[in-house]
Formats: C-alpha cells, structure tokens, sequence
C-alpha cells in the first residue's frame, strides 16, 4: 500500500541486521505488540522458520540489545523492543496493510451517518476510530465558520438569553447570553429580526463589515440595549482566540482495557492526565497539519505523552479548498496494532476530506 508517511529516523540502518537477526527481531516487536509480554530464546527458538538453538538465538538477542534495539525488563529473562526498535520496525521491517472493501464502505457509512453537520461527521468520526483500533479516537479541527441560515435569541430567566445560530450546512449552535437588566422581550425579537435580515446566507467573516455599518445606520432605529445585544450576542458565538480549535476525544475506557500490571495503570493514568491538557493537546496535534500524510510519534518522540508511554497515529484532513481544516487519529498504548490502524486513519481522513468538501 503506497502511502506518504512521514516518520522520523532511527539511527540502525536495515543493512546491520543479516536475515535471522531480521527475523527475530520481528518475532520479538510482533509478540510484544500482540500480548504485550516479554519472549525468551527458548519461545523463540521453536516459532522462527529456522533452526537455531535458543543459545543461538540468545547471542542475536544481545546483538540486538547492544544495538538498542530491545531490552529485559527486570521482572523477565524474555526482552521487549525498546521504543528505538518500534521505530525501526515501523519504519523499515513493517508491512502496512491495506483496508478490504468491507472495511471501506463500513468507514464510509458510519462517518457519512452522521448527516451534513460537520460537527457531527468530526464526532463521528473520532468514535469510529476509537471503536475500530480499541483506543482512544481523537479529533482536531479548526473553527468553522459557515454560513448563516437562522440566528434566535431565546430568553430562559430574566437576565439570561439563550442565542441559538443555525448553519446552511445543518450545525447548529448555542451560547447561553447574559441579558442587560430590563431587557424588554421586543428587545429580543427586534435583535433577531435584524440579525436574520444582515446575516442570512453570509458567515460572520464575510459579514462583519455590513452588519458594522447596518448598525450605524439603523441606530436611530435600534435603542441602546437592542445594539448591545445584536453585539454581544455575535461577540458569543464568534469566540475569541481560544475558541478557534475544537477537540473531541472518544474512548477514553479503551485505555483501560488489558492492563497487565500497576505499571500499565499508571501509564493510562498519565495518558487521561494528558489529554485533559487540552492547550498541549492541541499544540502536538497542530504539528500534523503541516505536513502530509500520516504521522506516528512513539513513546518520548512526542513529549506531552512521554511520562505515559503512548503512540499517536494522526492524519491532516481538508476541506473544500484543499486547505487543511484539522486532524485525526488515535492515541494508545505503544503496542497498537501500528500496520492495521495506519491505512485506517489515512482513509478516515479521506473520507471526512470527501464529506467537507461535498
């Protein structure tokens, strides 16, 4: 499957391994990725499709260590790739495996069930991954900033409003309001008329500088506390600079399946306490959306998730415009099953592009 996946480098080269150091060093990364135990030469010595003796395959086994490739950890004689071996393997031994018809249209379906809303493909999306790798499912997007069909104000107590906005594209939106003391309910629906008359059709971008000068020519028209609810109740929905990127994480429980040991519980317990870093969270994803293709950090290669030891497998997806509008993937523990989940986020991605841009 030809993909473009950027990764970075490891300093052992495919050149220093002859074919049996290859072939156990395989054995090794594919066990540890399946049941997360470390293996002994004798194991190994009866699955390898050669005939060695488990000392033979002990004096690889150091080779290896001594290359940084794996390691024992100090509860077993069996070793287990150190994060330099994943790589390695990720990078030069690694089949990745292309996506059957069946899981194409199952991704194509889910995702597009979502209907028009983008807000609801992005979820959707996050959840599918989560649900198909058995990790955490993971979404970054910019801000979107469509184009109006309907804005209300709602009035739920005396001075608080609710202001509902409703796209062209099906997403809708609301913000609660504080409303101005003695806020005539004419008040509210006068804002709404008005709002609805300059906004429909245009996104908020595109109308600033007409509602502006709409509202300095309807001044005369609009009392005080009427201007300053059509003002504060855009300055609501529009955010600020903090509001401009959205994160939704699916499958949080996934991480806590499987766990082997106290160690295991105490990697998720810093990965949750990471992804509650929202700013952090943002600002590794972001990095993905410069680039092309699929990207993996493993263990300390990215260093918000280095104390949990976990991998992120992430792809930028676009919209209309070709313009990258976000990012995707999954973030698990070090042993994710790395060649079936690459394909899978590389077309999810496809297929959100698709969805934006349809």
């Amino acid at each position: 499957m030809a993909q473009n996946v950027p990764i970075g480098a490891t300093q052992v080269s495919l050149a220093q391994l002859n074919e049996r150091s290859r072939e156990i060093f395989r054995r090794i990364v594919e066990s540890y990725l399946a049941t997360g135990e470390p293996v002994g030469s004798r194991n190994l010595a009866r699955i390898i499709p050669m005939t060695l003796s488990p000392a033979s395959v002990r004096n690889v086994m150091q080779d290896l260590e001594q290359l940084g490739l794996i390691y024992a950890p100090h509860t077993s004689a069996g070793r287990l790739p150190t994060e330099t071996g994943l790589r390695f393997f990720v990078d030069a031994l690694m089949q990745i495996g292309d996506l059957t018809e069946s899981d194409r249209h199952a991704i194509e379906g889910q995702v597009a069930a979502a209907g028009k809303s983008v807000d609801g493909v992005l979820a959707e999306a996050s959840g599918l991954l989560s649900g198909l790798t058995h990790s955490a499912g993971i979404v970054l997007s910019s801000k979107s900033d469509p184009r109006l069909k309907h804005i209300e104000f709602v009035r739920l107590e005396p001075e608080r409003a609710l202001v509902v906005l409703v796209a062209e594209d099906g997403q809708v939106e609301n913000r609660i309001l504080p409303l101005p003391r003695g806020l005539p309910t004419s008040a509210l629906i006068e804002a709404t008329n008005f709002l609805n008359g300059n906004l429909r059709g245009k996104t908020l971008a595109e109308a600033k500088t007409d509602l502006e000068r709409a509202l300095d020519a309807a001044r005369a028209e609009l009392n005080e506390l009427t201007q300053k609810l059509i003002a504060d109740g855009l300055a609501s929905w529009s955010g600020g600079a903090g509001d401009e990127r959205k994160l939704i994480v699916r499958g949080h429980a996934n991480l806590l399946d499987d766990l082997n040991a106290l160690e295991d519980l105490e990697r998720v317990r810093h990965l949750f306490d990471d992804l509650e870093a929202k700013r952090e969270v943002i600002d590794l994803l972001g990095q993905a959306e410069r680039a092309d293709g699929v990207r993996i950090y493993i263990g300390s290669e990215n260093k918000l998730f280095s104390l949990s030891g976990s991998s992120t497998i992430i792809a930028p997806f676009q919209d209309a415009t070709n313009r990258v509008v976000g990012v995707l993937g999954v973030i698990g523990p070090t042993r994710l099953n790395y060649a079936r989940i690459i394909p899978t986020v590389d077309y999810t991605a496809k297929v959100v592009s698709k969805l934006l841009a349809g």
